[in-house]
């Protein structure tokens, strides 16, 4: 059972990974080394998340193994009169220690000890660990470093690229040489310092999760205060669309800039284009980047096929092949920022409009959900028999909010746990860290149910505070996580790097908070697998006994901070906008975004209404060509025709037509489509549809019948 629980839940993290690559990523555009990386990398932090708590349950079991095989069965008589007033002067001690720790009364004798049901035998876990954890710190500081240079590189070969990442990566690697040979020199000088291979990889361990921790705090203090905050601001529609009209006056601003620069790249490249001739040497370089560029910007310019032309010519300068690197570089950017800018423009715009229909429902008296733009998928056999409008209406003006606010409440209560339990979890007499108080409680009972649940929740919402934060962080457009695969490989492979780099410290500020690390609880007890593959931070008392037990504590003041929204407020002082409600720059930008965004449902409506029309006119056109070869075949047999009707088409020959059917053809002419004049092209206009071009020619052939075969051409 054991090796199934632990195969199950690599199978789970695989999948986990692979559904949130697929979400940010792209899989048919990007290179397979990048999501390969990226995975390795998600898959590994995510393994040591939920591999944890099997690591806590099987080291209870084996502490309650070990008291059984030391419980002392017999005392000898020789020992017992050497050692009779050590005995009597610990007395008071020992009484004590068994006092504040119940279960030392538990080891004065045998028990019987319960193996859970995911027991993990011995020798397993810690060649585990070892391997995740090596090569998640190989990933880190080699590989994805590597990585983000090859991706970003412009270079068209992959020499060139290898040769770009190297050279941008030769300070970063430098300084970690340099610093790691100047304390090798200080130990090999210092003749107190006798260091073994052990202790300098403790130390190196040390100084990986020192920094780790330094930045787990920080995204953990924001994270403690924004998640539970925004899905209570998520129960109130209104917050809800202001700053989606907030995040539209931005997003435009933004769409505008990189339309902007997509233009003035593609000026550079159709010169580039231009100038270098299909028999240049550097011609299959600008035919890469011709391949990069959009498909409406290459139907534009082609490919170059002049004549000959004597490339070595003096009076024409032509870029050289840095130059072209250069360009290529420009050219991933800005043509995967602008798709990205569009892609986010049409998905906060049916942000927008599902607001504004919630909002616009809430005051419904039947009770059913109506949309202003109809989706424009089929309908599922869930959306017809289970999600219907009445159920849509009641979850989304009734049910949903108090869920928001219910799960606000819980997550509010959890973080304030979190936060006491990081500022009193290095008390052991008494614990103070309701975390450690709950794990203890269990293992009196050895309900390993109880402590493995425990632990999953709690190490998962520590995960999510800092995991979630990670994927909000926006630096410029430099490093910015984006949904429906459009984050590029630079973000995707530096988010791999946080993650491997904040997952072991934040895996130890765990075990701290449970009272499973010895460094914390100061007891002579059978350690996590996990914590022996880390080592015993002895070896550096300052960042044991100082560094990691006080530095917790500024999650305080960062949830304070991030509470008052400090760190906003500084940010929109500096000039970067951020959405505050008690601000006039956000209440301008609210304003210029509701503005935007019923511009663009006006704009959808007409689009609609143009579509209804033509798909109309097609039926009707349709079933009266229909209608009219249907008459011509019954009536293609010769008939004689009567008298009666010889007289009536002989009237309405040489007569004027003033019946029903005239009047219907005007109606059917003023219900023309009127033009678009704020279309984005003139192909908007009706006239160029087949429904247009059948109201001209019904226009046209009333001309014919009212006056009398004069034509106005």
């Amino acid at each position: 059972m054991s090796g199934a629980a632990l195969g199950i839940e690599v199978v789970f993290v695989f999948f986990l990974a692979l559904f949130l690559l697929h979400r940010f990523g792209d899989f048919k555009k990007q290179h397979r080394l990048v999501l390969v990386a990226t995975l390795l990398a998600w898959c590994l932090c995510f393994l040591i998340v939920f591999i944890i708590p099997l690591d806590v349950s099987t080291t209870i079991y084996n502490r309650c193994i070990a008291r059984n095989a030391v419980t002392p069965a017999t005392i000898n008589v020789s020992q017992f009169t050497t050692t009779t007033r050590a005995a009597i002067v610990n007395i008071s001690s020992s009484s004590a220690h068994v006092a504040s720790n119940p279960l030392s009364v538990e080891s004065s004798s045998p028990q019987k000890c319960y193996k859970p049901w995911s027991y993990i035998p011995k020798g397993i876990m810690p060649i585990f660990w070892r391997v995740v954890y090596w090569t998640s710190q190989f990933l880190t500081w080699i590989l994805l470093p590597f990585m983000q240079s090859y991706a970003r590189s412009g270079g068209f070969s992959i020499t060139g690229k290898i040769k770009t990442a190297l050279i941008e990566n030769a300070i970063y690697y430098g300084t970690y040489l340099l610093i790691f040979g100047a304390l090798l020199i200080y130990v090999a000088v210092n003749p107190n310092l006798h260091l073994e291979w052990y202790q300098l990889q403790t130390i190196g361990i040390a100084a990986a999760n020192t920094w780790g921790l330094f930045l787990l705090v920080l995204l953990l203090g924001y994270g403690l205060v924004e998640i539970p905050r925004s899905h209570w601001n998520g129960a109130k529609k209104g917050y809800l669309l202001m700053k989606t009209y907030f995040k539209a006056a931005k997003l435009m601003t933004e769409k505008a800039d990189a339309e902007e620069n997509l233009e003035d790249v593609m000026e550079e490249v159709r010169k580039v284009n231009e100038c270098i001739k299909y028999n240049h040497p550097l011609r299959k370089c600008v035919d890469t980047i011709l391949r990069k560029c959009p498909a409406e910007y290459q139907e534009k310019m082609g490919r170059n096929m002049d004549d000959y032309e004597d490339f070595e010519e003096k009076n024409i300068n032509y870029p050289s092949e840095k130059t072209l690197v250069k360009l290529h570089k420009q050219v991933n950017y800005a043509v995967q920022r602008h798709n990205r800018t569009q892609v986010q423009w049409r998905m906060l715009l049916e942000q927008a409009f599902h607001l504004e229909d919630v909002a616009k429902n809430e005051t419904s008296a039947s009770r059913q959900f109506v949309h202003t733009f109809p989706p424009q998928e089929p309908e599922s056999w869930i959306t017809r028999h289970i999600y219907t409008p009445t159920v849509e209406w009641y979850w989304e003006c009734l049910l949903r909010p108090w869920c928001s606010r219910i799960l606000a409440v819980a997550l509010a209560l959890f973080s304030a746990v979190v936060v006491w339990s990081e500022c009193t979890f290095f008390s052991t007499h008494p614990v103070l860290s309701l975390f450690a108080v709950f794990i203890q409680q269990a293992e009196r009972t050895y309900n390993y149910i109880y402590i493995e649940v425990a632990c999953f929740f709690t190490i998962f919402f520590l995960s999510i505070c800092v995991y979630s934060t990670v994927f909000r962080i926006r630096v410029f457009n430099y490093y910015y996580f984006a949904s429906h695969h459009q984050t590029d490989a630079y973000s995707l492979l530096f988010s791999g790097m946080l993650f491997c780099r904040l997952t072991p410290p934040l895996c130890l500020n765990f075990l701290g908070l449970t009272h499973m690390d010895g460094s914390i609880s100061h007891q002579n007890t059978e350690q996590t697998a996990y914590t022996s593959i880390m080592g015993s931070l002895k070896v550096l008392p300052l960042i044991a006994d100082v560094f990691y037990i006080y530095y917790p504590m500024l999650v305080v003041i960062l949830c304070i901070a991030t509470y008052f929204s400090l760190g906003t407020r500084c940010l929109n002082l500096l000039g970067f906008q951020q959405f505050m409600g008690d601000n006039d720059m956000t209440s301008d930008l609210t304003d210029e975004g509701k503005e935007l965004i019923r511009r663009e449902k006006r704009k959808r409506q007409r689009h609609e209404d143009g579509e209804t029309r033509r798909r109309e006119w097609k039926e009707r056109y349709a079933s009266n060509r229909e209608d009219s070869s249907r008459n011509r075949n019954v009536n293609s047999e010769p008939k004689e025709p009567t008298y009666t009707e010889m007289t009536t088409s002989r009237s309405s020959k040489y007569t004027r037509s003033n019946n029903r059917t005239e009047r219907d053809r005007i109606e059917l002419l003023q219900d023309a489509e009127p033009l678009d004049f704020n279309a984005d092209t003139f192909t908007d206009d009706p006239l160029d549809s087949e429904s247009g071009r059948f109201v001209l020619l019904l226009s046209v052939w009333d001309n014919k019948a009212v006056k009398g075969g004069i034509v106005l051409d």
